[in-house]
């Protein structure tokens, strides 16, 4: 059989919570969504099932929509819009600078000059360096989505300016911990602790003396696609985890056991078992997760049928796809086939 077109590609689908969350500045002040809904491909509905989700396109696109329309980098969740192209503005400032170090204080500085509901202060504790959100407004500073929009993209702007090797130790959250916090591990990849003072991401503090590695090409191709580079969940090819998800994907339509995925990574299943176990998942559940974000991107993007996606997917027939696909996303496929139930 030949390999479907979303085989070729790593897919990543985002949590409905985190969709709620980038509209809820909107909600905050009584716009009506639907709009930015329509703009970005996503069913209403959708909103209204906990385990739904959508796939990493919409929801940059959802992303665009609202910076566009609003005209705003902040998604209206601050009293002063950020013009769209302040956030560009803050990655040439910093990417200009020699080191971390640097780079830290420059974007600090002049993301400081934009706005001041919400302050960034770079911070140390012991052998850890980081930057940390100080409110200045206790409004905003309820609004949970707005700690997880800065600190997912200034981590992800430090990281990229020091070419990727800014690996984070840690990410404090000023708040408790949410329902769908099991949705954060690809988001902050690192330990969690919520409940915490301010909200902050850290490392290592002897990377402050790292060189920004980016010229001015990289600069370029960093803003042609700063949405997704912020918002979507990095890579991780280095754990285990993600070599048994690209292996299943390139296998497709055979879905191989967990002694043949062990047998091909060269290692006992028993070893493969506990390196899952220690990268927080398991083997059934990696391969649940990589056939619900195939089966979601398919949806969108395609007229598959049910019965030929079931195959690809590796299950004996239609119902029983369709089964399991309700019971992890609380929806039938039909919702997730654009334009509506089918």
């Amino acid at each position: 059989m030949a390999r479907s077109p979303s085989a070729l590609h790593p897919p990543v689908t985002i949590p409905i919570a985190f969709v709620k969350g980038m509209l809820s500045g909107v909600q905050a002040h009584g716009q009506p969504c639907d709009v930015f809904l329509g703009d970005a491909r996503i069913e209403p509905q959708l909103l209204e099932q906990p385990s739904a989700r959508v796939t990493a396109e919409q929801y940059v696109a959802l992303f665009r929509s609202l910076t566009e329309r609003l005209d705003d980098d902040m998604l209206g969740f601050l009293s002063r819009p950020l013009k769209c192209g302040s956030f560009a503005l803050i990655v040439r400032s910093a990417a200009g600078e020699e080191t971390v170090e640097k780079a830290m204080r420059r974007t600090a500085r002049t993301f400081g000059l934009l706005q001041d509901e919400v302050a960034l202060e770079p911070v140390h504790a012991g052998a850890l360096a980081g930057l940390a959100l100080r409110f200045n407004a206790p409004s905003v500073a309820r609004l949970v989505f707005v700690h997880e929009l800065l600190l997912r993209s200034f981590w992800r702007l430090l990281a990229w300016l020091a070419g990727g090797k800014l690996r984070a130790a840690r990410f404090d959250f000023a708040f408790e911990n949410p329902p769908y916090a099991g949705s954060y591990g690809k988001v902050f990849p690192a330990p969690l602790l919520f409940e915490q003072r301010q909200s902050a991401f850290w490392f290592d503090a002897a990377l402050l003396k790292q060189p920004v590695r980016r010229d001015a090409a990289a600069l370029r191709a960093f803003l042609a696609d700063a949405r997704a580079n912020v918002v979507i969940p990095p890579r991780s090819d280095d754990l285990v985890s993600a070599r048994v998800r690209k292996h299943l994907q390139r296998s497709q339509p055979a879905w191989p056991d967990l002694a043949a995925t062990a047998d091909a990574l060269h290692m006992a299943p028993s070893t493969l078992q506990r390196h899952l176990a220690a990268d927080g998942t398991s083997f059934q559940a990696l391969k649940d997760e990589l056939r619900r974000d195939l089966a979601i991107v398919r949806l969108n993007t395609s007229t598959v049928p049910l019965a030929a996606l079931a195959d690809e997917l590796g299950f004996a027939d239609s119902a029983a796809f369709q089964r399991a696909f309700k019971n992890w996303t609380g929806s039938a496929p039909g919702h997730y086939r654009r334009g509506g139930p089918t």
